[in-house]
C-alpha cells in the first residue's frame, strides 16, 4: 500500500505540472525517478524510453506505466496511468462542457484560435520529428512519398499504408551499425503474460473489424474507433490526429471545427496528449458521449500500447539487438514524420487558415513555440484571444 501511495502521489504531480508534449514528460520523468526518486538506473531507463518509442501507443504514458510495473507490479502500473492520465482528461472534459456554453461570436472566436493553434503545435511536431527522425536524404525520401501516399488517398487505409511502406524502405536503405543495449528493465511479467497479451491486443483489433459487416452497438463501434487509433500511433502523440480524425470526422460523429477545437485546447493542459480521446468522447453524437463517452475513449485509446508493452517486455533485449529491427523502426519513424506532415496539410491548415490573418496568428504561434519557446499554454491562450479579435473585426 505505501508503494502505490507513492506512486499516486509522484504521478499525480506530474500529472497535473507536465507541460510540453511527450518529449518534455521524458525529462520530467527522469528527473523525478532517476534523479531523485532512484527508483530506476539511467541506463535502464534509456533502454525503457528505446522501446516505447519502438512500439504504437503514447510513449510517455507506456513509460510511466513501466515505472509502476516495476514498482509495484500491476497495481502499480494502473495507478501510475490513472494518476498521470486523469487530471488532463478532466480538464479537457469541463472544456468540452464549456465550448458547449458559450455562443455567439466569442465562442466562434474561440474555436477558431484554438484551430490556428492547431496549424502551430502539428508544424512545430513536424519540424522537431523532422530532424531528429529524418536526419538524411534516404529517410527523408522515406518521409515524402509517405505524404504523397497519404495525401493521395486521405483515408485510414493510406495512412497504414504510408507505415508499411516505411517499414519495407527501412528494411532496404535503413541497416547501418547495431546500438549496444544499455542495461536491462526488469518487470515482473511472465512470457505466458506475454503471450495472453498480445492475442487480447490483436482480437481487439481485428474482431470489430470482421463484425463491422453484420453491425455492431454505437457503444463498441466507438470503442473500435478509440482502440484502433491507439493502436497504430508510432512516433508520439501528435501523430494520433490524423488517425482519430479519420476515425471521428469521416463518419459525422465530430465536426471538423470541434475535432481541431479541442486538439487545440490539448496542447493547454499538462499530461498525456492521449487525454484528448476523452474530449472527443464527450462531444462525440453518438452514444455513448458526455461522461461515460469520455471514459470509453481513455481505456479504448490507452489499452491497446499498454498490452503490446507487456506483450513485448520480456523480449525486447533480445529483439533489439537485430539489425532488421532497427532498420525496420527507423523506416516507420520517417514515415510516421510523413503521415503528420500530411495532416499539417490536409486537415489541420485547409480547414483553419483563410486569410492572411490566419496566416499570421498560426506562423506567429509556430515562432513563439520554436524561437520563443513560450510554453504551450500561453500560446493557446494567445491563439484564442486571437481568434476572437479577428472574428469580431469580420463582423
Amino acid at each position: 500500500m505505501t508503494a502505490l501511495l507513492e506512486i499516486l502521489r509522484a504521478f499525480l504531480k506530474l500529472g497535473t505540472s507536465s507541460f510540453g508534449g511527450p518529449v518534455a514528460h521524458l525529462g520530467y520523468f527522469r528527473e523525478e525517478f532517476v534523479v531523485r526518486r532512484r527508483w530506476i538506473e539511467d541506463a535502464a531507463y534509456s533502454d525503457l524510453v528505446a522501446l516505447c518509442q519502438f512500439l504504437p501507443g503514447a510513449t510517455s504514458s507506456q513509460v510511466g506505466f513501466s515505472i509502476g510495473l516495476a514498482r509495484a507490479g500491476y497495481a502499480g502500473a494502473l495507478a501510475a496511468w490513472a494518476a498521470f492520465t486523469m487530471p488532463s482528461a478532466v480538464m479537457l472534459v469541463l472544456f468540452a462542457h464549456g465550448v458547449r456554453a458559450i455562443r455567439g461570436p466569442v465562442g466562434e472566436g474561440v474555436l477558431h484560435g484554438l484551430k490556428l493553434v492547431a496549424v502551430a503545435i502539428v508544424a512545430q511536431a513536424v519540424w522537431g520529428m523532422a530532424r531528429t527522425l529524418c536526419p538524411d536524404l534516404r529517410r527523408a525520401s522515406i518521409a515524402a512519398v509517405a505524404v504523397a501516399i497519404v495525401l493521395s488517398g486521405a483515408t485510414f487505409h493510406s495512412q497504414i499504408a504510408a507505415i508499411l511502406w516505411g517499414g519495407i524502405a527501412g528494411l532496404w536503405l535503413c541497416r547501418g551499425a547495431v546500438s549496444a543495449p544499455p542495461a536491462a528493465f526488469g518487470v515482473p511479467v511472465s512470457r505466458r503474460a506475454a503471450v495472453v497479451s498480445l492475442v487480447l491486443f490483436s482480437m481487439l483489433l481485428i474482431l470489430p473489424l470482421l463484425l463491422q459487416g453484420i453491425g455492431v452497438p454505437p457503444g463498441v463501434a466507438l470503442f473500435e474507433a478509440f482502440y484502433r487509433s491507439g493502436a497504430l500511433v508510432f512516433g508520439g502523440g501528435h501523430v494520433v490526429l490524423p488517425l482519430l480524425r479519420d476515425a471521428f470526422v469521416t463518419p459525422g460523429w465530430v465536426s471538423d471545427d470541434t475535432f481541431l477545437a479541442g486538439y487545440g485546447a490539448a496542447q493547454a493542459v499538462p499530461g498525456p496528449l492521449f487525454s484528448f480521446a476523452a474530449y472527443l468522447g464527450d462531444v462525440v453524437n453518438i452514444s455513448p458521449h458526455g461522461e461515460a463517452g469520455a471514459a470509453l475513449g481513455l481505456v479504448g485509446i490507452f489499452l491497446p500500447g499498454m498490452l503490446i508493452l507487456i506483450a513485448v517486455l520480456p523480449f525486447w533485449q533480445i529483439l533489439r539487438m537485430r539489425p532488421a529491427a532497427q532498420a525496420c523502426i527507423r523506416g516507420i519513424n520517417a514515415a510516421v514524420v510523413g503521415v503528420l506532415g500530411a495532416a499539417l496539410y490536409n486537415p489541420v491548415w485547409m480547414s483553419s487558415v483563410k486569410t492572411p490573418a490566419d496566416v499570421a496568428v498560426a506562423l506567429g504561434g509556430f515562432l513563439l513555440l520554436t524561437k520563443g519557446r513560450i510554453p504551450p499554454l500561453f500560446v493557446v491562450l494567445a491563439g484564442a484571444l486571437a481568434g476572437i479579435g479577428l472574428t469580431l473585426l469580420v463582423r
